[in-house]
């Protein structure tokens, strides 16, 4: 067996179509077709199994696959090993970021790596959390910021930051004339959910589990906005039609200082005011994770000490 077979099955596990695996990697469908039958031939079993509509990867196959993948990593790591005798942070590398973290973090993040390690380029990716985690564990990508709890799929983690959420509220609703508010004051009120898939709904279900019954039947404002980006929520708030919790890092500055006017975007203290909760604010963990198999240790390290030089208002850094 070779290592181009190996990135051909790789492939097409991953994409589950013969014809985008082999346009993924550069080469004909007969080609990679071929390469394949070749190694089952070899291995004597089926890594695949074809039939008109898709393409399933066998028990046994995916056994193969993974192990093809960590050959493949670990083939590459020698590629690392030279650079790093050259400029251990040589390369890019590739970063993967959940939806409700990526627009709050990454202008920033992308400034400071640019200052501090011009030759380490970001490639970013930002995604759900079931899917980043599946490009990490293919190696599509080389590590994600991701909010807790996810599943244990055996990654290195290194936690970053706790970020309290806040209340978002319409700015003549009754409630933004308060300074704190409660969970139990917004059970009564309509509220904006992200749709399934966004870990943060889940964060926000955990805080209020008596929305959850909202999730799949009923119809109206909780069920049309599930599935909008948190900054659509927020305009959403901002027209009258419900209130939600969003992270600290999401809230414009300008709707704590008091700087907002009316030609800025409807997310700010114009249109939505922002309330901090009373006592012991709700939160989500927010942490680096990659595979323990990646090789490239100083540029995590540098990526983490990256993340630490961004201003993060509101939150509690962790060591």
């Amino acid at each position: 067996m070779t290592l181009t077979e190996l990135k051909y099955i790789v492939a097409v596990a991953r994409e589950r179509h013969f014809g985008k695996a082999a346009e993924a990697c550069f080469v004909s469908q007969p080609t990679l077709s071929v390469a394949i039958k070749k190694l089952e031939e070899e291995l004597e079993l089926k890594i695949f199994e074809r039939n008109a509509s898709e393409i399933a990867v066998t028990p046994l196959g995916e056994e193969i696959v993974r192990q093809a993948q960590t050959v493949l990593e670990q083939a590459a790591a020698i590629k690392e090993i030279a650079k790093r005798g050259k400029d251990p942070l040589a390369g890019p590398l590739k970063l993967g970021v959940i939806y409700t973290i990526s627009p709050y973090l990454l202008p920033n993040l992308v400034r400071q790596v640019i200052e501090r390690t011009p030759q380490m380029p970001l490639m970013l990716q930002e995604n759900f959390t079931v899917k980043l985690l599946e490009q990490l564990r293919l190696g599509e990508i080389d590590c994600a910021i991701l909010a807790e709890p996810f599943p244990d799929t055996n990654l290195a983690i290194a936690p970053l930051y706790d970020e309290p959420f806040m209340a978002a509220v319409p700015a003549n609703h009754p409630l933004a004339q308060r300074k704190h508010i409660t969970t139990d004051e917004i059970k009564s009120e309509t509220m904006l959910l992200l749709g399934t898939g966004h870990c943060f709904r889940d964060h926000v279900l955990e805080v209020c589990p008596e929305f959850a019954r909202f999730s799949n039947e009923t119809e109206g404002i909780r069920k049309s906005f599930e599935g909008s980006s948190l900054e659509t929520i927020k305009h959403m708030v901002a027209a009258g039609m419900g209130v939600t919790l969003v992270p600290r890092l999401s809230v414009p500055r300008s709707a704590l200082d008091g700087t907002a006017d009316n030609s800025q975007d409807l997310g700010d203290a114009s249109f939505v005011h922002y309330l901090p909760f009373e006592g012991d604010p709700p939160t989500r963990r927010v942490v680096l994770a990659w595979r323990r198999s990646f090789t490239r240790y100083q540029a995590i390290a540098e990526l983490r000490n990256a993340i630490y030089g961004c201003e993060l208002p509101g939150v509690k850094r962790l060591s």
